[in-house]
């Protein structure tokens, strides 16, 4: 493997690990979101993104990453 297929590799897994290390429903979220507005006028993604982000308020994803992040500790969220 050449050198720029390695450095292209390592950053590849370091990204991946990275989102591995997000809650689930906010990958999700963010898959959805960016498929819908794809399809979508701006208006109606917006609104779309405005009902996602009221139901990931009431996630236990959030009181975990926020409670990891006062902790310096990183978030455990469950699959």
């Amino acid at each position: 493997m050449l050198a720029d297929e390695s450095a292209l590799q390592a950053h590849v897994l370091a990204v991946a690990r990275s989102i591995a290390a997000k809650s689930p429903l906010a990958v999700r979220g963010s898959k959805e979101m960016i498929t819908y507005a794809r399809d979508h006028t701006v208006a109606d993604g917006l609104n779309y993104v405005a009902t996602w982000n009221a139901a990931m308020l009431m996630s236990a994803d959030l009181g975990e990453a926020l409670t990891a992040a006062r902790e310096r500790r990183p978030a455990r969220f469950r699959d």
